[in-house]
This record gives C-alpha cells, structure tokens and sequence, in this order.
C-alpha cells in the first residue's frame, strides 16, 4: 500500500484543529482533536506531549503574526506603541484563545522575541528592571483585554435605570459602532504611552 503523500498527523495540523476547535468552542480536548483528524488520541502524543504543549503551539501560532524586525530608527515609545498594535492585532484574530493563554506560563520562544523587544524599548526608555516588568504586564493586560474587547456585542452598554447622569452622559456619545474598541483601544494606548514618558530618564 503506497504511502500518504502528506503526513496525517504533525505538530502544525494538531496546532491548526486546536485552533479551530478554541476559535468554535473556547476550548479543546485530545479526544477531540483526535476525533476530527480521524486519528486514535493516542496518535496525538507521538507529536506532542500534552494539552499544555498545544496551548504554547497555538501561542507560538499566533504571535508569529507579530513582527519583531531587527534595528530599527524610531524612539523607545514608538516601538512599544507599533509592537502594541500589532499584538492587539494578532489576538484579534482568536480572541476565545486568550483565557488558556493566560492561565499558562509563556514558554515560545516567539513570544518571546516580542517580549525582549519590548524590554529593550523600556530599558532604553530609562526603566528599571523593575519597571521594566510592570510596564511590559500592564501592557499585556491592556492589549489581551483590548484583543477581547473586539468580541463584545456592538452595544456594550445598555441604557439602564441604575446608570448615573456622568454614565449617561457618557453613553449620550456611544452609537452602534465597529470602530468602538478601536477608537478605545487606541485612546488607552496614548495614555498609557504618555503615562511610561513622563517616567522615562
């Protein structure tokens, strides 16, 4: 019997189906997996170790998107605010991912080209190595809750008794619209960004 002329099973098509499992379900199971790849669960583990392998697969999968170049002429903070949006940008595309993200210890060495850049932009910012690390968690935080953000109903608040007159005024402003989260996302980059300058040494 000739042999398949593409592998029935690699470490990319098991990342590939738990993506898509995650992006349909919020979630993945081996057996599932397995079941829609039309293989025994055993088969998965000739590939990878486990559900905690997969998940770093699938954070490596998608931080790739996220361009790291070399040098590059531009001051500490537009290089935080580009590598900003381009991780909002890549989440985006699988915001149901973000929770198994975020419950487990980063370990891809792609993510981590991000995370050194970003390190470097601070450390070249003046930052301690302390403040280093706030900056890049609290940038983390914004950037994973923008990336969910997008997901959220075109209407995120309805208009209700409890709201107060400052709430209601606010809301007064919002209208059914796509580029909410982006307008959002992008004022609390600014401030954010302005908040690390006036830090900076």
């Amino acid at each position: 019997m000739p042999r398949p002329s593409q592998p029935i099973l690699s470490t990319a098509i098991i990342t590939t189906a738990a993506l898509r499992a995650v992006d349909a379900a919020g979630d993945f199971t081996m057996p599932g997996i397995a079941e829609k790849l039309g293989v025994r669960p055993s088969s998965l583990y000739n590939h990878v170790s486990g559900r905690a392998e997969i998940i770093e697969l699938m954070r490596g999968h998608v931080m790739a998107e996220v361009s790291v170049p070399g040098e590059r002429d531009e001051r500490w903070s537009e290089t935080v605010t580009r590598l900003a949006r381009e991780y909002r940008r890549s989440y985006a595309k699988h915001p149901r991912l973000i929770p198994l993200l975020t419950s487990q210890t980063v370990r891809t060495g792609v993510a981590f080209a991000m995370y050194n850049a970003l390190a470097q932009a601070f450390s070249d910012g003046g930052f301690t190595p302390a403040d280093v690390l706030a900056a890049i968690t609290t940038l983390d935080s914004f950037v994973l809750g923008s990336a969910l953000d997008l997901a959220a109903p075109e209407e995120v608040w309805a208009q209700v008794d409890e709201a107060n007159d400052a709430m209601r005024a606010a809301l007064a402003t919002s209208v059914p619209n796509p580029a909410r989260a982006d307008t959002a996302f992008e004022f609390g980059l600014q401030t954010l960004v302005a908040g690390w300058l006036t830090q900076a040494q």
